[in-house]
Order: structure tokens, then sequence, then C-alpha cells
């Protein structure tokens, strides 16, 4: 269990039957960059039983927080699923990841596109001052079915322009798109629809994609993922990695059980 460490459950937040967050403490010796993931979990018939899990909390907050989805017979979250404060839970102590700015280019402008959980990442990244330095305009963009779903979006629309740090960084710099696919909301369909007919560029009031000033974050459904990536290299868009920077970047390792 070396590779792990234990953590007390200091709350637990049920969104929806098949959504919920929880927080836990954080070691002091664990260390990692706005964006990234690492494996979390339990210990199960003596040994620990993992999934990758992105960081919500930003890398200067006390307590760690992760979202996740339910999973009736998933291997992880139904057990994960009924932790309660005061439970331990298995943190990994090598944070890994690509959905970091630094493996982007410089840019004006900073797309960062979810679906479910995917979201996960970009509340670190939302939070981090860094991100505002670096990118003129920030939208965040969260593709849900339903918008009980919207996971932190009362703490997005009322809170974080009212954050300590970063708030008014907020104000001047972050569009927040929440969007519905399955029932009537404010934004209804699907990202990739809306990009391509105009209406999502329309909605928040900017041109539609251009490599030569935006960047992309990619982070939900393998099939979000697919099409997005195929657009934006449509587009002239090239990948970043941890050791080459690009114009957007994906991340392909998030809690599916």
């Amino acid at each position: 269990m070396s590779a792990y460490h234990p953590a007390r459950v200091a709350s637990v937040h049920h969104w929806t039957d098949t959504l919920f967050s929880f927080t836990c403490d954080r070691d002091p010796a664990f260390r990692y960059d706005n964006g990234q993931f690492t494996m979390i979990g339990l210990e199960v018939d003596g040994k620990p039983l993992v999934r990758a899990y992105s960081m919500v909390s930003a890398n200067y907050e006390d307590a760690l927080e992760f979202l996740s989805i339910k999973v009736p017979n998933g291997p992880l979250t139904s057990r994960l699923q009924h932790i309660q404060v005061g439970d331990t839970v298995l943190i990994g102590r090598k944070p890994v990841g690509t959905l970091l700015i630094g493996n982007l280019t410089p840019g004006r402008c900073l797309y960062l596109v979810a679906t479910g959980t995917g979201l996960a990442p970009f509340m670190s990244i939302i939070k981090d001052p860094d991100t505002y330095d670096r990118f003129g305009r920030v939208i965040l963009v969260h593709g849900c079915r339903t918008a009980a779903e919207l996971a932190y979006r009362d703490w997005l629309t009322n809170d974080l322009p009212q954050h300590e740090l970063i708030g008014e960084l907020v104000q001047a710099q972050l569009t927040y798109y929440p969007l519905v696919s399955r029932e009537d909301f404010i934004h209804h369909g699907r990202i990739t629809d809306l990009m391509r007919s105009g209406q999502f560029f329309q909605d928040i009031g900017a041109e539609p994609l251009d490599a030569a000033h935006d960047r992309v974050m990619l982070c939900g459904s393998p099939a979000m993922l697919t099409e997005l990536k195929a657009m934006v290299e449509g587009l002239g868009f090239s990948e970043g990695t941890n050791a080459t920077p690009g114009q957007f970047v994906i991340e392909k390792a998030f809690v599916e059980k």
C-alpha cells in the first residue's frame, strides 16, 4: 500500500442518484498541478481497489475533493458511493495527467469543454490564478443529460465570482456555459452540434474556433472526446503533450467504473 496514503473522508454530497462528490483530508506531502488526476479508492480484501480521479480542489486548498459517478455494479463506485464522514479512502501518491495549462501554447481564449464528471479537472483549473494570467478569456462548458447533473452549478454561478482569491478575475474573464441534452434548459443540445451551427459562439459572443488564438481542453465521454478532437484537428489545432505544448489537450483517463 506504499503507493497510497490513507485519507479521512470529511464530507459527502449526493447530487443525484448517479452522481456524488466528497472531500477528504490532504496529506501535506501530496503536491499536484491543477488539472491532474491520481488513483483513489478503497481497501478491499486487503488490497487497493482504485480508479483514476481528477482533483476538483485547487492545489492550494487544504482538503482534496473528488467528483464521481455511481455505477450499481461497478467494482469501485458500487462501494465508494456509500462512504460516510470518518471513513478512510486511499489516495495515490503520484498525480499525473495532460490537462495542464503548461501543455498549451500561448493564446487569448481558453475553452474548457467537459461532459459529466469530466468537469472535475476544470474545477481546479478555473480556481488557478495562473489560468487568468495566461488567457484573456476562459469559457467553461459543462454538458450533461439533465439539469440536476450539472454539479457545482450554483457554486459556479453564485459563489465562485465572490471567491476571495480569484473572484475579480472570474467576474472579468470566466464564462460558464451549462448545457443539457435531454430536457428543456437555457442551453439545450450537444456541444458539438451547437459549435457546428454557430449557436454556441453566438451565445457567448465569440468568433468560431481559430487555431491562431484559441486553446482547447477536453475531458468527458469517449464520444465527445472523439468528435471534438476530430473537429479541432480539422481546424488545424495540434495536440499538446507533457513533452510538447500544443493548441489543444485531451484527457482519456477518467472514471468509468
